[in-house]
């Protein structure tokens, strides 16, 4: 920890660089880093935590991360119950504790811990109260080792006093067992532990129809139905030993028909002591109710269909009337020579498509179908950047608030479908506080363990975790239950698509995450994206990258276009056209692969990736590398399954764009796999080896 003090960023933070540091803290990080007790230090008014190498594992996956700073983030699951001491040791007062019990997570799940320690004041050169030192011991192991003493004493005491009564007990209960053996409507038997029956009693009769003298001699697999045997001999394995709880079973009844049998059994007396009750009834009923209840589940699905595919045409009828309008209106000012009117149609026409296409990527998140772009992405940067976004989305009456992990890792996600994703949790925040209230967005780092990531639904390693935070209505769990599932929705027919909370799921989960939600009713909720941790820098974005012109061609470049839409292929062309390109076009895989295999000249190739002629665009693609190790591809797409570009990994010198795009974007993407090919192009020429691989 000495070595970590000298090798923090201290110049950034409210202490400032160490060789500015007072003599008083100089002199109290002296002790603690030299000392073999756990000691931690809270300085300034911040209480900026520094502590020792005692003290680290006691702070679980907050260590190192607390180093550096204020005491509460250090702490926030006990600020509130330490906060009263911290302010008395400020005041000048000594506090001490023992046992005092705390409920922290330090290792991602809460646990009852327990602790002695004293917090005393440390002052400055002025004599003023500067600091906190706290000596702390970890009495969790001591506390539990009494309480399991505590509880092995007391069931001594209950086994004494079972001892005592054991005999009378057994008298009384063989006694009853013998009543029973006549008189019950239930099959019973004793057997040997390798499951031979030694007796029968006369409900076999009445239940199966076997007398009991037939059924001594014979085991359990004499009876069972053969697809119930493995299920019958794991039971029997099981009550050798040990109690068996309970197990269905069809046995075979005289006339050839089967009878569900509910056993129960337990060893007893070197025998195994079983009662079987028929419960043919009750499975049958059982099997018809849920078989009703799946055709209502279906009925309910298929209803929710028809209102998801209702709100879908609802919207899509409404953003389509506004472009035909518009277009039409922009047709009729054209012809009247009133120029002045087009820019307001086409802004329009323009609004109602991006409304359009951020419909269908709803969409298509929702179905998990959605096709991504990740890449390294600082979830602190992004969540900084949108808060303006989401303030003015969710209006004044309700506080934005950003609170950012210090070194936070970064995660490989699509950084657009993560702001959608942060923007819709902050819409439904918003929704759950028609009076207002705070949504606080936060970034934090976990590493869950086993027992953690069990416990969470996900494997164990490092996550980035994005969470929405509100003082909203909350919800009960029966709701919490359902909200990830398609079609669940809360809110009155006709409101929004019912797309929901699937849509970030579905995104989370394609991109090797998970989302969780934590609510109580009255007391807000916090919806958290996990995605796994990038082991890689996240690298610097220019912002003038897009606000530059686009240099035109300058070595007569050639741009292969392959799309089965016309009017997509028609949009490409003309921005190549006007980028002084070399347009070809192709509207099948079989015309675009005769070209790629031809010796025309194709700097780089822009395709659908669902196409006509028996391959799709990634594998024409893959298809022409193979004469072209080096060309370059831009996959443009509207709908595919992730795994058709790669699920998100792609080779060198492809990339892929969404449908419907930006002309811009389109431009902007072109020109930089352009230039990237002239680099290696230029590279080859020079006589050194070429980077590009096939």
């Amino acid at each position: 920890m000495a070595t970590r003090i000298r090798a923090h960023d201290w110049a950034g933070g409210p202490l400032g660089p160490i060789k500015g540091w007072p003599q008083s803290l100089r002199t109290a990080v002296e002790i603690i880093v030299g000392s073999g007790h756990a000691m931690q230090l809270a300085w300034g008014a911040e209480r900026i935590v520094l502590y020792n190498d005692a003290y680290a594992p006691m702070l679980g996956e907050r260590h190192p991360v607390a180093l550096g700073r204020p005491f509460r983030d250090a702490w926030p699951d006990v600020w509130e119950e330490i906060v009263p001491l911290v302010d008395k040791v400020f005041a000048g007062e000594t506090v001490r504790f023992e046992d005092m019990p705390l409920v922290m997570t330090r290792h991602g799940y809460p646990e009852e811990t327990w602790w002695n320690f004293s917090y005393s004041p440390v002052r400055d050169e002025m004599g003023a109260v500067a600091g906190l030192l706290n000596v702390t011991v970890d009495a969790t192991p001591k506390i539990r080792a009494e309480h399991a003493e505590a509880a092995l004493r007391d069931s001594e005491a209950r086994l004494r006093d079972l001892a005592d009564t054991l005999e009378q007990k057994v008298a009384a209960r063989t006694a009853e067992r013998d009543r029973m053996w006549d008189t019950s409507p239930d099959l019973m038997v004793e057997a040997s532990l390798e499951g031979v029956y030694q007796r029968a009693n006369p409900a076999w009769r009445s239940v199966l129809g076997y007398e009991p003298a037939d059924v001594v001699g014979s085991t359990a697999a004499d009876f069972t139905h053969p697809d119930d045997m493995k299920l019958m001999f794991g039971a029997l394995a099981t009550v050798q030993t040990d109690r068996l709880p309970s197990v269905n079973l069809r046995f075979r009844h005289r006339d050839g028909s089967y009878c569900w049998i509910q056993w129960v059994a337990a060893p007893s007396a070197g025998l195994i002591f079983a009662i079987g009750r028929d419960v043919t009834v009750a499975v049958d009923a059982a099997k018809h109710l849920r078989e009703t209840e799946e055709a209502l589940r279906q009925s309910q699905k298929m209803e929710a269909v028809g209102q998801l595919t209702g709100g879908l045409a609802h919207d899509f009828n409404n953003l389509l009337a506004g472009i035909s309008g518009s277009l039409e209106l922009m047709q009729t000012r054209l012809q009247q020579g009133r120029f002045n009117d087009v820019e307001r149609y086409m802004a329009a026409a323009q609004g109602a498509s991006k409304r359009a296409a951020a419909l269908t990527h709803r969409l298509l998140a929702f179905s998990r179908r959605q096709t991504l772009d990740p890449r390294p992405t600082d979830a602190n940067r992004l969540a900084v950047d949108m808060q303006e976004m989401i303030q003015r989305t969710v209006g004044p009456a309700i506080t934005i608030e950003v609170v950012g992990a210090s070194g936070v890792w970064p995660a490989l996600v699509d950084p657009s479908q993560l702001e959608n994703a942060l923007l819709n949790l902050c819409i439904n925040a918003r929704d759950a506080m028609p009076d207002g209230g705070r949504i606080t967005v936060e970034t934090a780092n976990k590493w869950l363990d086993e027992r953690a990531a069990r416990q969470q639904g996900m494997p164990e390693g490092q996550y980035l975790v994005l969470s929405v935070t509100d003082t909203g209505t909350g919800m009960p769990p029966e709701v919490i239950e359902h909200v990830f599932e398609p079609f669940f929705t809360t809110k009155p027919l006709g409101e929004g698509t019912g797309l929901g909370l699937s849509m970030i799921y579905g995104f989370a989960q394609q991109s090797g995450g998970q989302v969780r939600i934590y609510s109580e009713v009255g007391n807000g909720t916090t919806v958290s994206i996990y995605l796994p941790r990038y082991y890689g820098a996240v690298p610097d974005e220019s912002e003038d990258a897009l606000a530059n012109p686009l240099p035109r061609s300058e070595q007569g470049e050639t741009v292969l276009v392959v799309d089965d839409e016309p009017t997509v292929r028609m949009l490409v062309t003309d921005v190549l056209e006007d980028l002084g390109y070399t347009a070809i076009e192709a509207g099948d895989s079989v015309a675009g692969l005769k070209l790629l295999q031809s010796d025309t000249r194709i700097d780089l190739l822009v395709t659908d990736v669902g196409l006509p002629g028996g391959m799709n665009g990634r594998q024409m693609a893959d298809a022409a590398r193979v004469t072209r190790p080096n060309l370059k591809v831009l996959f443009i797409t509207g709908y595919a399954e992730n795994s058709a570009v790669g699920n998100g990994h792609l080779a060198p010198g492809m990339a892929v764009m969404s449908k419907p795009f930006a002309v811009d974007m389109l431009a902007a993407r072109i020109r930089s796999l352009i230039e990237a090919s002239r680099g290696m192009s230029t590279i080859r020429h020079s006589g050194q080896p070429t980077l590009d691989r096939p």
